[in-house]
């Protein structure tokens, strides 16, 4: 049954961030930014499933969710750096007042970097399950 829930978010996880490649494709750059946070929130739930074997808490906060998941400390800085970077690209999507100015920093280089990072700590996450 444990194991279903670890594949569950980790196929979730993986649907995202397949997601965001074809919002990459498209040019939609918000979208980029939102599925991979939502792709490492998934997989961080899979990770925390693994870990403490439970339901994950309700909560989009990547570091609140790695912290409670008591996994934060295994990432070195620049997972870390990466983790910060991406945190307000949930919440900063939603609202118009933030989306302008997401817009403008969200080229399709940026967007290329965000999915390289997504992916390299969605594979490190994964070699762990």
């Amino acid at each position: 049954m444990l194991d279903e829930k670890i594949k569950y978010w980790l196929d979730l996880s993986e649907y995202d961030l397949e997601t965001a490649r074809a919002m990459l494709t498209s040019k939609r750059y918000l979208y980029v930014g939102f599925m991979c946070h939502q792709a490492i929130e998934k997989i961080f739930k899979a990770y925390f499933t693994k870990l403490k074997s439970e339901t994950p808490p309700f909560t989009h906060n990547l570091s609140y969710l790695a912290k409670k998941g008591e996994f934060y400390d295994s990432f070195d800085e620049s997972q870390k750096d990466f983790i910060d970077e991406i945190e307000p690209l949930n919440i900063e999507a939603r609202y118009p007042l933030y989306k302008e100015r997401l817009l403008k920093s969200l080229t399709e280089q940026k967007c290329k970097e965000i999915i390289n990072g997504t992916e390299t700590l969605q594979k490190w996450i994964k070699a762990k399950l």
